[in-house]
């Protein structure tokens, strides 16, 4: 018996890609004017590929021997850009998706929410949408110290009945289910490639399938 549905946030439910794009420019924009990058404009397709990374990660990929001072003064301008943007009604939940989790939720099923998110971010998110109208946890990376999420879920697991179903569009995501031997669903709608993918048992093209398996 399924019992509690751990989602994943951007590229799971939130459609990110041009609240990121728009954040990550501003930031590039300071490190070139500081000397720390060349001039150049990434579209929201190529900043995408970050998406659902923790800050950690993410710098490792993208600039990996950029001093930390840079690293943390760029992923807080980032952070705050993106805060703006959903203070200001940018933010857009991919369509269907509070019709989905309405319907989850009423069916009995315990929804949590696992993201690489910071806990500023996850709170603006959870004003902005009322999530808690849906969600019974919210666990953001920043307050496990952007821990991977199969360790995080291992707190999830204290607190929440199995059995478990993992739903993200990130190897992430999908890390945590096959650690921990969970069921999982892949979004292949998301910012995930599909190599990182092949491992989920079941995969969807639209937040509206997820009523079809669940």
């Amino acid at each position: 018996m399924i019992k509690t549905l751990i989602f994943d946030y951007d590229g799971t439910l939130h459609n990110t890609a041009k609240l990121y794009g728009k954040a990550f420019r501003k930031a590039y924009d300071w490190l070139v004017a500081e000397g720390k990058a060349k001039p150049r404009i990434y579209t929201d397709e190529e900043t995408s590929i970050y998406l659902g990374m923790s800050a950690p990660a993410m710098w490792e990929a993208f600039m990996p021997r950029l001093e930390e001072y840079y690293k943390k003064t760029a992923s807080a301008m980032i952070g705050q850009e993106m805060d703006l943007l959903v203070a200001e009604g940018e933010a857009v939940l991919y369509d269907g998706c509070q019709e989905v989790l309405q319907t989850l939720k009423g069916k009995g099923y315990q929804l949590v929410i696992l993201s690489n998110c910071r806990h500023a971010y996850m709170e603006a998110h959870k004003r902005v949408f009322e999530l808690e109208q849906y969600f019974d946890g919210f666990y953001a990376a920043e307050d496990f110290g952007f821990a991977p999420k199969e360790e995080i879920f291992e707190t999830i697991q204290k607190h929440y009945p199995g059995e478990y179903v993992v739903i993200g569009d990130r190897a992430s995501d999908l890390a945590v289910a096959v650690k921990h031997h969970l069921h999982s669903v892949a979004c292949d709608y998301g910012f995930g490639e599909p190599e990182e993918l092949v491992a989920a048992e079941q995969h969807i093209k639209d937040i509206k399938e997820l009523l079809t398996i669940l």
